[in-house]
């Protein structure tokens, strides 16, 4: 069973906007945080943004910092993910992660992942 679904990447020129999307489920939005995470090729996965989704309190990792923004609607069990002012370097597959705690790596769903393309 499908647990968090992923929408909203494509390929877009530096400096230029995305908004990702995650629906999750009761099951997922009972978990304490949820948040993006990227990877690009020969990287490791890397934390992006991470929400506490009953104080709605966030974390940006400091690459992103002033960029993006990560939000939460807790009506339709959905994270977002305002991408501005992207990179080449922003390039990746982002995927949407919940858990008790993302911040600490401690994840109990992913998504299936979406691809983000920055051309110069």
């Amino acid at each position: 069973q499908v647990q968090l679904v992923e929408s909203g990447g494509g390929l877009v020129q530096a400096g230029g906007s995305l908004r990702l999307s995650c629906a999750g489920n009761g099951r997922t939005f009972s978990s304490r945080t949820m948040g993006w995470f990227r990877q690009a090729p020969g990287k490791e996965r890397e934390i992006v943004a991470v929400i506490t989704l009953s104080s709605g309190s966030s974390y940006h990792a400091d690459s992103v910092k002033g960029r993006f923004t990560i939000s939460r609607d807790i009506a339709r069990n959905t994270v977002s993910l305002q991408m501005n002012s992207l990179k080449p370097e922003d390039t990746a597959v982002y995927y949407c992660a919940a858990g008790p705690s993302l911040s600490q790596r401690i994840v109990a769903y992913w998504g299936q992942g979406t691809q983000v393309t920055v051309s110069s």
